[in-house]
């Protein structure tokens, strides 16, 4: 009964054939269409039998290269394919499983695998449209050479393709007084002002010798040394409007996804300048990321969506409630006056504010009025603000953040 379930359309039509050719020959007493009868019933029932009794063994892996792309990238997945018993295979159709979004599945056809046999086969994956994309399982069919019979089986590893918003290289810009713990230097002696002013710690493998803190030896009775240098961190924090009401347009090219892309390419460039970043949204907090970190904070940004909200008073309440951040970027959709206000007051002395406003007028000719107030009240309170256009790249207008005569 398995075998007979693998029957393909054309194993099934073989099958009635011979069956009538055998009901035809019975009543008209032909012979020579009897053997007919039983030569096309045997073939497909002979087949299913070989195919569902032979036993294979097959291994699969699947690799990507690489794992995480920008939206509009390709990335290769690598299948390889193992026949893992001493049997040859026969025909094998092999079909991988992926999500609307990457593309149509693809199907490739294997005539033979020898006895331990290794294939590898290689196809192009990519999206438009950012998230994290499961990919397989992988499923294989084995036919007979007369495609008579075939037998799905199905593996069940998958993999995850992260598909991140657009990343734009930012030129360098001196956000000037900014950074918490001041200037360029990001290190400071701590041993300046004698031994007994020295920090010292344990010993590890691999220190400097002639680092050695004898007198903190001696007392301690283990091997110290002195902590020469403390590394002082950046901090900043960056703010983005998901607002659903405060955006326009529907797809890659809405402004919320040029939103989600300004976001990530200014967090990537300020985590390679060496500062933390701590993401918070109109919901609230999102997420800390490290100096050199980027790549998580482009795993979050892939998979970040409108909110229902229709106030930026969470995350305002956020950024308020930290403290330490020397420098604060906010990327604005449609922002009225109040809540500009709001904002603004978050900055103070010591503190490097930047706004990019999105020109939404250029999405659906409106909002031009209360964007151009809310410009206003931020460049008022100190802010420096940056007036994205539609089809523009962030890096024409990202100089204009370390221009601080474009704020008030």
């Amino acid at each position: 009964m398995p075998g007979l379930k693998a029957l393909t359309p054309r194993g099934r039509s073989f099958l009635a054939s011979g069956v009538a050719a055998l009901v035809c020959a019975m009543v008209l007493g032909e012979q020579d269409l009897l053997r007919v009868a039983v030569l096309i019933i045997a073939m497909p029932l002979i087949a299913s039998l070989v195919v569902t009794r032979t036993r294979y063994r097959l291994s699969c892996t699947r690799r990507l290269g690489p794992a995480r792309v920008q939206a509009g990238e390709e990335s290769t997945v690598t299948l390889r394919l193992e026949n893992v018993t001493r049997l040859p295979t026969g025909l094998l159709l092999v079909e991988d499983t992926l999500q609307y979004a990457l593309g149509t599945r693809p199907r490739f056809v294997l005539d033979r695998m020898e006895p331990r046999g290794v294939r590898e086969i290689d196809y192009k994956v990519g999206s438009d449209l950012r998230g994290r994309f499961p990919i397989g399982p992988l499923s294989v069919r084995i036919a007979d050479p007369f495609g008579l019979v075939e037998l799905a089986r199905s593996f069940t590893i998958t993999d995850t393709l992260v598909v991140t918003p657009e990343v734009v290289p930012l030129p360098p810009v001196r956000l000037s007084g900014d950074y918490t713990g001041g200037g360029d230097s990001r290190t400071r002696s701590v041993a300046a002002a004698g031994d007994d002013d020295v920090a010292p710690r344990e010993y590890r493998q691999g220190d400097d010798l002639r680092r050695v803190h004898w007198r903190s030896t001696a007392r301690r009775g283990e091997l110290m040394v002195r902590r020469e240098e403390q590394e002082w961190q950046s901090r900043g924090a960056l703010l983005l409007d998901t607002r659903r009401y405060a955006h326009r347009g529907e797809g890659p090219r809405s402004s919320f996804e040029v939103a989600v892309s300004a976001a990530a390419s200014i967090g990537v460039h300020l985590s390679a300048e060496g500062l933390a970043l701590r993401l918070v949204t109109d919901q609230g907090a999102r997420q800390t990321v490290d100096t050199g970190q980027s790549w998580s904070l482009l795993d979050t940004l892939a998979v970040v969506k409108q909110s229902s909200s229709r106030s930026l008073e969470h995350g305002i309440g956020v950024l308020r409630q930290g403290g330490g951040e020397g420098l604060i970027i906010a990327v604005l959709g449609a922002v009225d006056p109040e809540e500009a206000l709001a904002l603004a007051r978050l900055r103070h002395p010591g503190v490097t504010a930047v706004a990019v406003l999105l020109d939404l007028a250029g999405w659906d000719g409106s909002g031009a009025e209360h964007a151009q107030a809310s410009r206003s009240v931020l460049t008022g309170a100190g802010w420096r603000v940056l007036d994205l256009p539609v089809g523009a790249s962030l890096a024409t207008v990202w100089p204009e953040a370390g221009n601080s005569r474009s704020a008030a």
